[in-house]
């Protein structure tokens, strides 16, 4: 509890505090964005009174230092880490330590997993007349770029591909979308021994490998073509921020549609003393591919795709390389080796509690994840930087008497990039205490340039927007405002395969729904805490390449290290807000919303027309006037708080489904899944928006009717606490 000595001097000191502010920016021509900004409200939604709260915020955001996140940023991207590596390690200690230092209670946890790193990843691409076209892939390399060079750099490899020698004529396939190569089957173009060419962009890179495999393809070549990250969109590094043309995006190709985490151990956590009995064969439970996957850059796609033959590409395939695209299966064929070492090898999240004063067992979690593909600069560490400068605000809170009522956890996970592995297993593993937890916060890639975007469940996105309204943005005025002023409400960071959107209109900013693709999964889909996920994006080429290093962050994304301050306050805030404030502040209302556009959305589609959508609909609308009765008791609480949290609590968890999703049981959310077919992106009511789009109407009544209990269940625990 924060006492009443901490709160007169903080009171006393808080025009201090604001001042120092200003000499923790720079430059210094940007001091006055540095500030710390006030609520622009005198109340916020789920305190009784916010006076107390204002003046705990005022303190915290004095902490968070630009230059001291610039200078963790440096620490943490000083060698490549990739996951279970020495230098994973390394940065896992230096994690720790901070966490200590600001007297959070920590530890590392080891998890023991199946992972993949390459011995050998290479091919030759030939003409039909047998000349060499290609070899590759070529090294990364521009000029001048200070890291490329480091042996530790690992080769461009995709985590979970599969291992083998092939040989295979190649076809292109666009960005490997179910529409895409739908549309190579109407052309009668068979994809059975054949080695298929995709670019990234539109979904998550291990679809584009589904499909294939599904398609009778024997491997898949994933390029970055200019027209999405490269020259066409800007200069190329180390000129500009886009990719420059050896740059190749690595990555899991893991089915984290089906499952993420550990491949051998769906359900269950892979702590050091499980036995190796109890995994199962990968290949058998649906979560890795059994092909072989490579990433190349543009660089390499050029020859390959110039010496295809076949049809001229359909509308909206042709990418910005100087030449017409054709689809081939004639003109070029590869031979093709990935060797992968598959190991069970040892990860380390990195663990921090301040344990609550009145509700120790509702744990608010932050997490972001630490390993990288290379260096990481802008993911992930630029979200470790600005989480370990949100730490920073914390130890400055517990030492001025400040404790939270409920128990904070701070995460930072390993494994991410192989396929959500760290936060999925530690979620497995503590499954039944997150039935308790209150809230998780998710930061990732924190900042790639100056445009604040956010996902959430819909019971948070009004919560991020206050959040926003009292941080202090570097470009003059708050977040929200500069969020308000530059929002267009749809696609970032498409280059990378992130999507946000919304499924549902919003009259005010808006915040995106939660797909998949970053450690949110396995708090909201699998467990049921609701969740958020920040970021600051701009032009970001360099996507899990040797060039996503600090050279390229200091040039091109934040050179002052003023939105890692920004970023850390957000981060920050949402902690404290959630861990102090006296009623959960879940917008129910909002929700109900969103699940009625969501069913009157799929009802539009044409193979809906036999279901009875008319129980589905009465549950929605019962659990609209529930969720706009206890928002009324949210307003005024009185007596009777801890039930009335604990109701709001359970709602969000009555949207689990125990039984899971069909052919996907690990996903139990009832209304927000990654797409089978997108991976990124969220598809909403998952059960019945899928089964309608695969036409199989059995499955989609069967669904709706998990739906409409899932609905009359929220529902009814909000009804119970009225």
């Amino acid at each position: 509890m924060f006492s009443f000595k901490s709160l007169r001097r903080l009171f006393g000191t808080v025009l201090l505090l604001a001042f120092s502010a200003l000499l923790l920016a720079i430059p210094a021509d940007q001091a006055d964005a540095q500030t710390p900004g006030t609520p622009s409200v005198s109340s916020v939604f789920g305190y009784n009174d916010f006076t107390l709260q204002s003046k705990i915020d005022a303190e915290f955001l004095a902490v968070p230092d630009a230059r001291l996140a610039g200078q963790e940023l440096k620490a943490l991207t000083a060698s490549p880490h990739i996951a279970s590596s020495p230098e994973d390690h390394e940065t896992a200690l230096y994690v720790a330590q901070k966490f200590k230092a600001a007297g959070l209670e920590t530890s590392i946890v080891p998890y023991r997993v199946l992972m993949n790193q390459p011995r050998k990843v290479s091919f030759e691409a030939r003409s039909d007349d047998g000349v060499v076209l290609a070899t590759g892939p070529t090294p990364e390399h521009v000029i001048g770029d200070p890291y490329q060079d480091d042996p530790r750099v690992v080769m461009p490899f995709n985590g979970s591909s599969g291992s083998g020698d092939i040989t295979g004529e190649v076809v292109y396939a666009n960005y490997g979308r179910l529409e895409d190569f739908d549309q190579l089957a109407a052309q009668h173009i068979d994809l059975h021994g054949k080695i298929v060419l995709v670019r990234y962009g539109s979904n998550f890179r291990g679809v584009k490998v589904y499909i294939a495999e599904q398609r009778g393809a024997i491997g898949v070549l994933i390029y970055s073509d200019p027209q999405d990250d490269g020259y066409f969109q800007g200069d190329a590094y180390p000129s500009g921020p886009w990719r420059p043309d050896t740059g190749v995006q690595r990555g899991s190709v893991q089915y984290l549609f089906k499952y993420p985490g550990d491949p051998q151990t769906p359900g269950v956590a892979s702590t050091v003393e499980l036995p190796d009995s109890a995994r199962l064969d990968p290949l058998k439970t649906g979560n890795q591919p059994s092909i072989i996957s490579i990433p190349i850059s543009y660089h390499d796609a050029q020859p390959i795709l110039q010496g295809l033959k076949g049809p001229s590409v359909p509308k909206g395939w042709q990418g910005a390389l100087p030449f017409s695209y054709h689809i081939g299966g004639e003109g070029v064929s590869i031979h093709l080796i990935s060797d992968q070492d598959y190991q069970v090898r040892t990860i380390w999240d990195v663990i921090g509690k301040i344990k609550g004063t009145e509700y120790p067992d509702n744990w608010v979690v932050v997490g972001n994840h630490r390993d990288a593909w290379v260096y990481g600069a802008v993911d992930p560490n630029s979200g470790t930087a600005a989480m370990l400068e949100a730490v920073h605000g914390f130890g400055t809170l517990l030492k001025s008497g400040w404790k939270p009522k409920r128990t904070i956890v701070v995460a930072s996970w390993d494994a991410e990039e192989e396929g959500l592995i760290g936060s999925t297993e530690w979620t497995e593993q503590h499954a039944k205490a997150l039935e308790r937890a209150v809230a998780y916060f998710n930061v990732d890639v924190a900042v790639a340039g100056s445009e604040f975007g956010a996902e959430a469940v819909p019971s948070l996105k009004q919560f991020i927007r206050e959040v926003t309204k009292e941080v202090a943005s570097p470009k003059g005025g708050t977040v929200y405002e500069q969020w308000k002023l530059g929002a267009i409400g749809e696609a970032r960071d498409s280059n990378t395969g992130h999507i946000t959107h919304a499924n549902a209109a919003s009259e005010d900013v808006t915040v995106g729904d939660l797909g998949s693709g970053s450690d949110f999964t396995p708090f909201l889909q699998h467990v049921g805490v609701p969740s958020t996920d920040i970021g600051s994006h701009g032009p970001y080429g360099v996507y899990h390449s040797v060039f996503d290093n600090y050279a390229w962050y200091i040039q091109n994304a934040d050179p002052s290290f003023a939105y890692l301050q920004e970023m850390a306050r957000i981060l920050g805030l949402e902690a404290l807000h959630m861990a102090d404030t006296d009623v959960l502040p879940y917008d129910y209302v909002t929700y109900a919303k969103e699940i009625a556009s969501y069913l009157e959305t799929a009802k539009r589609k044409k193979s809906a027309i036999s279901l009875d959508f008319t129980a589905a609909d009465a549950a929605a609308s019962r659990f609209l006037r529930a969720a706009e009765a206890i928002k009324g008791r949210q307003l005024a609480p009185g007596s009777g708080v801890i039930k009335l949290n604990e109701a709001l609590r359970q709602t969000e968890a009555d949207f689990i489904s125990e039984a899971g999703l069909p052919n996907r049981p690990w996903y139990k959310h009832t209304i927000y899944a990654p797409g089978e077919y997108t991976g990124y992106a969220a598809v909403v009511i998952p059960g019945v928006t899928e089964a309608l789009d695969a036409k199989i109407p059995a499955v989609a009544a069967q669904q709706l009717g998990v739906l409409t209990q899932a609905l009359n269940h929220a529902a009814q625990t909000l009804e119970s606490a009225l």
